[in-house]
């Protein structure tokens, strides 16, 4: 064999190889792995263009996944029944309509990969059908891109909850999603970062998403702005990632942190004497949305809390829990990057972070708190950021596998967790505090009408609404806002409602 054959064949080899680990990553998630478990196994195995190629390849066919899947039955003499004759087949279906890979490629080395799965008998099967895809791509392309790539039953219940969006929304959720970028202000301004990605050649954009909420005693108008990064690039190599300067954050996820943030500073402003500030942040793994209100925290750019500083307990005192271990250890990982807290050792602010069942846990149980103050009208916490548990429909842009992972039945499941959560962490809230419910969800049941049930429970539950007319983010519900991930640049799909405990709860 000559140099040339012999490196054309090993290249070859290589290219089959990552079809290979794709369509087993693939079934790998048909079978209930999820996408982030299995993304840096497969990545890693890999080098140069390879790395890259596979990285496309898969997110590529998970967001047109159902739609190739319906091209494939339309194309099929028979029904196709085995699942890893089905997947060789979309994978090399999403080369040829959406890559832009050669076709004699596309479909020699897939057949390929069909070989090394031991699945020899398929390859008349899959040559045929990627033969017949690759005399017309353009007329498939547009029978594939015609409708949704959703499951029926997801698809038909985004219909229900809105119709008039359906068509833009399950659209746009097959699209890649932006990056959008926090800045630590602990340690830099939006301004200064934006210099420093301007002289590394990086393209960014400033966005303003502006948020006013009316509470009793004063009017709250904020504006948070996330950077849009519009070059690519790792994200390691961000200008001062590995030092904690920036952080990636969805822009509608930067709301979170700044709403409870300015509500309480609003409300301290009326009570400049209380002694201490005690916060719960509720399943708060990875920890995005905590380290975000530390920084606001201790900000260089932002006023402090004014709150008295006492010998017995820290001025300020954030409890942050979630019940699953691995997904705790990134939070101090998140947290150690980012140099956070900063203040820890003075004693102005205390950290505690537990794995722990946000359904049953109280906080009095593990602090050991006086029994005395556990009264009905003081169980604790001043304000609670509650990312509650969802079925994350609202992030499929980013992790395309959820589409294949989620059932009807989860949705149920999940909205019967949601309200044990709620009702445990309620009790557990002083009167005049505030609680932020969250989800990244955009199915009704889990936010708006989640609300509804909760507050129907619950007599001493105020909503505190946010002005429609000054909010240029999200769709006013009758509880609450709904962001949906309609175009291009937005951010994904999360649910914000803020509730108030009443003062004057009857015993």
């Amino acid at each position: 064999m000559s140099h040339s054959n012999s490196k054309n064949h090993s290249q070859n080899k290589a290219q089959s190889n990552v079809r290979v680990k794709v369509i087993e990553t693939l079934l790998a998630i048909q079978a209930g792995q999820s996408l982030t478990g299995l993304l840096d196994p497969l990545l890693n195995g890999l080098q140069g263009e390879d790395k890259g190629f596979a990285h496309a390849l898969l997110l590529t066919t998970l967001r047109h996944w159902f739609a190739t899947a319906r091209l494939l039955d339309s194309l099929a003499d028979n029904p196709i029944e085995e699942l890893a004759v089905r997947t060789s087949i979309q994978v090399g279906i999403t080369q040829l309509l959406y890559l832009q890979v050669a076709d004699h490629a596309a479909i020699h080395e897939t057949v390929e990969a069909v070989k090394k799965i031991d699945l020899s008998r398929a390859t008349g099967l899959v040559n045929a059908i990627l033969r017949k895809v690759s005399k017309n791509p353009n007329k498939f392309r547009k029978k594939c891109d015609k409708n949704h790539s959703l499951p029926n039953w997801l698809a038909k219940q985004l219909k229900q909850d809105w119709a008039e969006y359906y068509d833009e929304l399950t659209q746009a959720l097959r699209q890649p999603a932006p990056i959008f970028l926090r800045v630590n202000y602990t340690q830099a301004n939006n301004e200064q970062y934006l210099q420093l990605l301007a002289e590394a050649e990086l393209t960014a954009q400033l966005l303003n998403l502006t948020t006013s909420m009316a509470l009793a005693n004063s009017n709250i108008n904020m504006t948070v702005s996330p950077i849009l990064l519009q070059s690519q690039t790792p994200i390691w190599q961000l200008p001062n990632f590995a030092e904690g300067m920036v952080s990636v954050q969805d822009a509608h996820a930067q709301l979170a942190a700044p709403i409870l943030h300015n509500v309480l500073q609003a409300s301290l402003g009326s009570n400049s004497n209380k002694l201490s500030l005690n916060l719960l942040d509720a399943c708060a793994a990875p920890g995005g949305k905590l380290a975000h209100w530390l920084e606001l925290i201790e900000s260089k750019f932002a006023p402090k809390f004014h709150v008295k500083q006492t010998d017995e307990k820290p001025a300020i005192t954030i409890t942050a829990i979630d019940n699953e271990p691995k997904r705790n250890s990134r939070i101090f990982e998140n947290l150690e990057r980012l140099q956070l807290p900063t203040t820890i050792s003075t004693r102005e602010l205390g950290l505690e972070i537990l794995c722990v069942d946000a359904t049953t846990w109280q906080a009095n149980d593990d602090s050991k708190k006086n029994t005395e103050t556990n009264t009905k009208n003081n169980a604790g916490f001043d304000a609670i950021l509650l990312d509650a548990p969802c079925t994350a429909t609202g992030v499929i842009r980013r992790h395309p596998d959820i589409a294949l992972l989620r059932t009807e039945a989860d949705v149920t499941q999940t909205v019967a967790l949601q309200a044990q959560i709620l009702d445990n962490l309620w009790g557990q809230l002083n009167e005049g505090g505030y609680l932020l419910y969250v989800t990244c969800s955009i199915l009704k049941a889990e936010n708006v009408a989640q609300m509804q049930a909760f507050i129907s429970r619950h007599t001493d539950a105020q909503v505190i609404e946010f002005d429609d007319a000054e909010c240029n983010w999200g769709i006013k519900q009758d509880i609450g806002r709904q962001c949906l991930p309609l175009v291009e640049n937005s951010g994904d799909g999360f649910y914000f409602a803020l509730l108030q405990k009443n003062r004057n709860e009857l015993s």
